[in-house]
This record gives C-alpha cells, sequence and structure tokens, in this order.
C-alpha cells in the first residue's frame, strides 16, 4: 500500500509531506504555520517567480556559475510549470512571512523536484534553483514584473475597450439634451453626449495615470539579494538578468537605481495602487451615475433602462435591479480597501526589507484584476445595451425652472429668480411664467430658453 505522505528534510528537521506534492520541507511547514486565509498568492505572481527562476538559470549558466545540464533541467521544469496547472503546487497563504521567503521556497522545491525528476540529477532547491538570489529580491522583483504585466496585459485594455463603448454610445446620442444635476438637483441642461464625454475622459485619466507608473515598475530589485548589496551574486547578474527577462515576457526592465531602496520599500507598489484607487473612484462614479439615471423606473429618474439581466426580488414580482452597476460599486470599494492594506504595508519597510510583501502583490494583483474585470462587465453589460427614455427625459427638461439662469444676462438675477420660483410654485413650464412676468417677446424667450442652445454654453442673448 502507498503511502500517503513521505519523509522531507531540512535544516530543522524531518517533515511529512503529502506524496503526490512536489513541494518539500520547507513549504509543508509553511502550509502548517500559516492557516490564515485560504488564500494563496495569484497565479500571475507565481508565473512572474517562475519567469525570475528561468532567466536567473540562463544568466548563471551564461556566468559560467550553474552546471550545464542542471541549469537546462530548471529552464525544462520553469517552462512545464507554465504549461500545466500546477497552481494546487503554490498552496502558501498571502499570511505568511512577510519577506515572501515561504513562497520563494515553495517555488524553488517545486522547479527543483521537477528538474531533479527529468534529468536524474540532483537539483538543489536552494544552491541552484535559487542562485545569485534571495526572496529579498526575488519577490519585490515579482510584484513589479506581475503587476506590470497585468496592467499592459489586463486592466490597460480592459479600460480601453470601456472607453470605447462610452465613445461610441455619446456618438449616438449626441441629440439628447438632458436636465443636467447639481446636488442631485435640476440644473443647467447638458446633452447625453457631454455627459458620457466625462466618463469618457475620467477613463483616459485614468490610464495615463496607470501607464506613467510603468517605467518604475519596470525597475528591479534583482541582483540586490539578501539587503541590496549583491552579496553571492555576480557582478554582472542584475544587468544579465534584467536582459534576460526583457528578452522572456517582451516587456522593456532594468536594475532598479538603488537596489537597497528596491528591497527596502515598495514605493512603486503604493503610488501604483494610489493610481488603481483613483481608478476604481472613475468606475464608482460612472456606475453610480447609471444607477441614477436608471432609478425608478416611474418614481426616480427614469432616464434610461439598463438592461434587464436577472429578477431583481425574491417577494417583489417584475422588480429588476441595476445589477451590473452595483457590482462594479463593490469592486470600487474593493480596491479602495486594498488601496489602504497597500498603504500600510507599504510602511513596514524597516531598515533593509518590507515585510509586508505578500499582501502588497496579493492586494496590488487583486486590484488590477477586479477593475479590469468590472470594466469589461461594465462595458459589455451596461454601457452598450442602455436604452434612453427620450420622453421622460424631455418632459422633465420642459418643466425644469432653472432654465432661467439664460435670461441672467438680459434680465438679471433678481429677476430671474422669481420667475423661477413662480415656475417651481405653480408647476407650470418656465416659457409660459416668463411670458407672463417679462415683456420679452415668446419668440426671444423660446430662442433663449431652448435646452439645446444651452447645452451648448455661452451667452444667449435671443438678438
Amino acid at each position: 500500500m502507498t503511502s500517503k505522505f513521505r519523509t522531507e528534510k531540512d535544516s530543522l528537521g524531518e517533515v511529512q509531506v503529502p506524496s503526490d506534492s512536489l513541494y518539500g520541507a520547507q513549504t509543508q511547514r509553511a502550509i502548517d504555520n500559516f492557516p490564515v486565509s485560504g488564500y494563496p498568492l495569484p497565479v500571475p505572481f507565481i508565473r512572474a517567480v517562475i519567469a525570475i527562476k528561468r532567466a536567473a538559470a540562463e544568466v548563471n549558466r551564461g556566468l559560467g556559475l550553474l552546471d550545464e545540464n542542471i541549469a537546462q533541467a530548471i529552464i525544462a521544469a520553469c517552462d512545464q510549470v507554465g504549461g500545466e496547472d500546477f497552481a494546487r503546487q503554490f498552496p502558501v497563504d498571502v499570511f505568511q512571512t512577510g519577506s515572501g521567503t515561504s513562497t520563494n521556497m515553495n517555488v524553488n522545491e517545486v522547479l527543483a523536484r521537477l528538474a531533479s525528476r527529468a534529468s536524474g540529477i540532483d537539483v538543489g532547491a536552494n544552491d541552484h534553483v535559487n542562485m545569485s538570489q534571495s526572496s529579498n529580491d526575488v519577490i519585490p522583483s515579482a510584484i513589479h514584473l506581475s503587476a506590470m504585466l497585468e496592467i499592459q496585459n489586463h486592466l490597460l485594455p480592459a479600460f480601453w475597450h470601456l472607453q470605447q463603448s462610452i465613445d461610441h454610445r455619446a456618438v449616438e446620442l449626441t441629440d439628447v439634451v438632458k436636465t443636467g444635476r447639481t446636488h442631485l438637483m435640476d440644473a443647467v441642461p447638458v446633452t447625453l453626449q457631454q455627459e458620457l464625454s466625462a466618463w469618457s475622459a475620467q477613463l483616459e485619466l485614468s490610464c495615463e495615470r496607470l501607464e506613467s507608473a510603468l517605467p518604475r515598475l519596470a525597475q528591479l530589485a534583482q541582483g540586490g539579494t539578501a539587503v541590496g548589496t549583491g552579496l553571492n551574486a555576480h557582478e554582472d547578474f542584475a544587468d544579465r538578468f534584467a536582459q534576460r527577462l526583457s528578452l522572456d515576457c517582451g516587456i522593456a526592465l532594468r536594475p532598479a537605481s538603488n537596489a537597497f531602496a528596491a528591497i527596502a520599500s515598495q514605493d512603486t507598489a503604493v503610488e501604483v495602487s494610489g493610481h488603481l484607487k483613483a481608478a476604481a473612484v472613475a468606475l464608482m462614479k460612472i456606475a453610480n451615475d447609471l444607477r441614477w439615471m436608471n432609478s425608478g423606473p416611474l418614481a426616480g429618474f427614469g432616464e434610461i433602462a439598463l438592461p434587464s439581466l436577472q429578477p431583481g426580488s425574491s417577494i417583489m414580482p417584475g422588480k429588476v435591479n441595476p445589477v451590473i452597476a452595483e457590482s462594479v460599486a463593490m469592486v470600487s470599494a474593493r480596491v479602495i480597501g486594498n488601496d489602504s492594506a497597500i498603504t500600510v504595508a507599504g510602511q513596514s519597510g524597516n531598515f533593509q526589507l518590507n515585510v509586508m510583501l505578500p499582501l502588497v502583490a496579493f492586494s496590488l494583483l487583486e486590484s488590477i484584476h477586479l477593475l479590469g474585470n468590472g470594466a469589461k462587465l461594465l462595458a459589455d453589460k451596461a454601457i452598450d445595451g442602455f436604452e434612453v427614455k427620450r420622453a421622460r427625459i424631455e418632459e422633465a427638461l420642459g418643466r425644469n425652472p432653472i432654465l432661467v439662469t439664460a435670461l441672467n444676462p438680459v434680465i438679471g438675477y433678481s429677476a430671474a429668480a422669481k420667475i423661477a420660483k413662480a415656475a417651481y410654485s405653480s408647476g407650470r413650464p418656465i416659457l409660459d411664467v416668463a411670458l407672463e412676468m417679462t415683456d420679452l417677446p415668446e419668440e426671444t424667450l423660446r430662442e433663449i430658453l431652448d435646452p439645446a442652445r444651452l447645452a451648448r454654453g455661452g451667452i444667449i442673448r435671443g438678438e
């Protein structure tokens, strides 16, 4: 009968490890020591660590530090892990040792076992897979690499997709004039195109902010090893490593300008998280505008009808809720919370090492993942499909006393305010009241109070 466990050894002694696992003693100790959340580090992060191990093996071989056969075995193991579903082999909890050493050793052990099996050579997790490295430079480098790749490949395309969706609808709705709102109260008119253009501009600025941080994410701590001095790494390792990883990943990377800062701090991650928070705020604004515009449909604004995707109530038949906008609002809330966690974690750079690195990695990548998915959801299931309730918009606009604002340059603020109050109290159209309370001709008033002209801005004197 095959045993369910095998015995592994590390510097602290023997450990029982599941027989079907690829990891070893140090990973098992981490599993036993940190039964905290049940959340492992995200797959993009593990992929980044594996990419680092592969590039390191290439560089160490090129520098004559690593045997050709061992290097090739490690490289093959990296390719094997990258091509198959080995997620269950990386189970270490996010809330582990602050340097991420447990995850670094988890990857080292898995790659060493795969390399040893395939080559018949005894490949060491520390001596070979981890050569010229430390957890202290691997984990910060993996944070930068994974965040950079996910922003470029997932988040930015999702935001561009949402922006294109908004821009497309804006072109369709150029002729729709509606009541503007400030303080949630009726204000002077805007077009739907103008309203949507604000959303598009927010997304464009969000992308610009994120893109501006990419050059700093491209700076890697790798080569600094334990504290930034580069102890136990060849003097050419950092430069060669960055070149090799750049080729492997298809992006421009370089050694950090100061390895001590790159290992001791997470300032760039804090910066990127701030940009992600700003992007979340933009998505929250768009989602909430959609909810308000969709509200009702009878007792609310009822300006648009979002797609009906699912029944909205277990007790009220026929009720349909703005579920996509609500989902995206919750995504935004989570990202804002993650930013707080990353901010606190960024303050935990004690002397030569930040000791909340796994939390930074998890929170940063979760925010990127959620925002990208939320943006695509908002585009495909809300923006693309909402219907405009033109009759409802025109009715509310025609009764809006704030249109009287356009009369300010002609009759003065005080006189215009009296007309507005009279229109409010009587519930009559502003045109009818203005005809009674001014000596301006009806043709002139219609021209001045035309909502479409008001939406274009400027001074309208009816001349």
